[in-house]
């Protein structure tokens, strides 16, 4: 058992930051951290480090293993913080759990073996907490770490929503829907009937739009049909990555322009999207300023912008139709959470279900963004994923 002193830390670790949070182990959980920040920039020419009350100010990572200096930079500062107390278990974000791993699981070298098999599956998140269980593995054998899993909101599932149009023994091979941006979602389903009551329990939409992005329809709190698929390409346009595709031009890529594998990879996860469409960035805030520039950067900024909305729009329609309508539209994560434009043009063309924003309140990101009269409430809620981790791993060791 935790005592009052003991501390969890969360490691939020992917391909250019870690974010980490220190919270007390013992119960109550706080929902905000005792302190927080991250390393970004890890791989590029200026990466900084940044924590809570004290402006990012640039650190030097060694070249050839930066993860492991950013890990060991965040290390030296976590114990500067200790002051005598324990860390009583450390919770790592992982991408995919496959179908065997849904719920928080102690991480041992068994476990560290088969999550690396699933990183062709997310190859921008997979190996990065792998490297953080396998250093501390080594380093404090008899620590506790937990791994608390993105798929794992999305067990409940039904059967048609899993099933992907392939041989079914594809399925019964693991090839199949799973979903992520569970540890958001598990905080949405936590924190949208303690601001919005029942109606949250209802037809429930989350929109959690960041680097990368998905959708979630939610009955009673519960996944019942998610944008992401077997990967974290599937769905919605995303910041560097394509989103839903026709696979039919993956072949035409490779068989045709005789891409290599490597190549079409590259591609999907990195040059496509809203920077591969617009030629200027990943982030909208950036693209449209370039909306009214002359030329074929304005056209294409255009376009990128219209098209991720279209995608947007499309997949809640989508979404909608599986639930038999829509009483809570919520928007979440960096994009979802501080990008007013991109709520508005969403939710312009989702009039026809009777969705009405007020602009006032859309535009200072209030918590509830909807008119008095909009037959569908919505809403911005700030996502907190290091809260849902250090939750899960609170409940190993107080269990």
């Amino acid at each position: 058992m935790p005592s009052n002193e003991d501390l969890i830390l969360v490691l939020n670790c992917g391909s250019s930051s870690i974010k980490f949070a220190l919270f007390p182990a013992a119960e109550p959980l706080p929902r905000i951290p005792l302190w927080s920040g991250k390393v970004q920039g890890i791989g590029g020419p200026t990466p900084d480090f940044g924590e809570t009350g004290i402006e990012p100010f640039p650190v030097t990572l060694d070249a050839e293993h930066p993860h492991t200096a950013a890990l060991a930079l965040i290390r030296e500062r976590v114990m500067q913080r200790l002051s005598g107390r324990r860390i009583a278990a450390v919770a790592h974000r992982v991408v995919h759990g496959s179908s065997k791993y849904f719920t928080p699981t102690r991480v041992d070298a068994a476990l560290i073996a088969e999550l690396r098999e699933l990183i062709p599956l997310a190859p921008l998140h997979q190996p990065f907490p792998l490297k953080a269980m396998s250093l501390l593995l080594e380093q404090y054998p008899r620590m506790t770490q937990v791994a608390c899993f993105d798929t794992g909101f999305h067990h409940s599932l039904p059967l048609v929503e899993q099933v992907l149009p392939l041989p079914y023994s594809a399925f019964e091979r693991g090839v199949r829907r799973y979903g992520f941006h569970g540890l958001s979602y598990a905080y949405m389903a936590t924190a949208l009937p303690e601001r919005h009551g029942d109606i949250a329990r209802g037809r429930t939409i989350v929109a959690h739009l960041g680097s990368g992005a998905s959708l979630c329809a939610m009955r009673n709190l519960e996944s019942v049909a998610t944008t992401m698929g077997f990967s974290a390409l599937d769905g919605l346009m995303m910041g560097t990555r394509t989103g839903a595709l026709d696979p039919g031009a993956l072949l035409y890529l490779m068989e045709i322009e005789k891409l290599s594998l490597e190549e079409v990879g590259r591609m999907l996860y990195h040059r496509s999207g809203l920077l591969g469409v617009s030629g200027i960035s990943a982030e909208p805030r950036v693209i449209v300023r370039h909306e009214n520039d002359e030329g074929e950067t304005g056209e294409r900024a255009r376009l990128a912008l219209a098209l991720y909305v279209r995608r947007i729009v499309r997949e809640i329609g989508a979404l909608a139709a599986v639930l038999g309508g829509l009483d809570l539209l919520v928007f979440t994560a960096g994009v979802g959470e501080h990008n007013a434009f991109i709520r508005e043009r969403v939710c312009r063309d989702l009039a026809f279900l009777g969705i009405e924003l007020d602009d006032a309140a859309n535009s200072a990101n209030a918590t509830t963004i909807s008119s008095a009269v909009s037959r569908v409430l919505v809403g911005v809620e700030p996502t907190n994923e290091e809260w849902i981790a250090a939750r899960q791993a609170q409940s190993l060791l107080v269990g």
